[in-house]
């Protein structure tokens, strides 16, 4: 991602190789914050490199102000044989507590959602939220996004890092 965009005081841009070890200090922070999971710090660090040198997998969306990172988002890819296009999952989505309410969520899903238009492949966007984060479903509501008539399930695997 090459285009960044800025609104006052904040700049929104892709992430950068050199970015990998604060998305994993934030990464870190939201698990711990939202779930109350403690993340390995090398695999979340492998997690985040990997995304970054791999962008068939995704890409981070970032907030800048004033030089310092203050959010951060996650964009991965579904495929959609229904629709012969992909689907864009926002996920990691975290802003620094002192900077919450002041619009950078905002600001990145913008952005994420003019990428989204500009590309013919792009289908629409997902996300999904802890059922109990009635904030953060607000906001998502707000922002435009309906809630799915999906519910979601899964099974998680506990690998160790390779």
């Amino acid at each position: 991602m090459k285009n960044a965009q800025s609104a006052p005081g904040v700049l929104i841009r892709g992430a950068l190789p050199e970015d990998a070890p604060v998305i994993t200090s934030n990464n870190r922070a939201m698990a711990k914050e939202t779930e109350g999971r403690t993340l390995d710090l090398e695999m979340a660090r492998k997690g985040v490199e990997t995304l970054i040198s791999d962008p068939s997998k995704g890409f981070y969306v970032l907030a800048e102000s004033s030089g310092q990172t203050v959010g951060q988002c996650m964009i991965t890819f579904e495929w959609s044989d229904w629709r012969c296009g992909d689907f864009w999952w926002i996920q990691s989505v975290y802003i620094l507590p002192g900077f919450r309410g002041q619009g950078i969520l905002t600001q990145m899903y913008q952005h994420v959602l003019a990428m989204a238009g500009q590309r013919e492949d792009v289908v629409g966007l997902r996300l999904y939220v802890d059922k109990g984060n009635r904030s953060a479903q607000e906001i998502y509501e707000h922002l435009g996004l309906k809630r799915s008539h999906y519910e979601m399930y899964e099974m998680e695997f506990h690998r160790k890092q390779a």
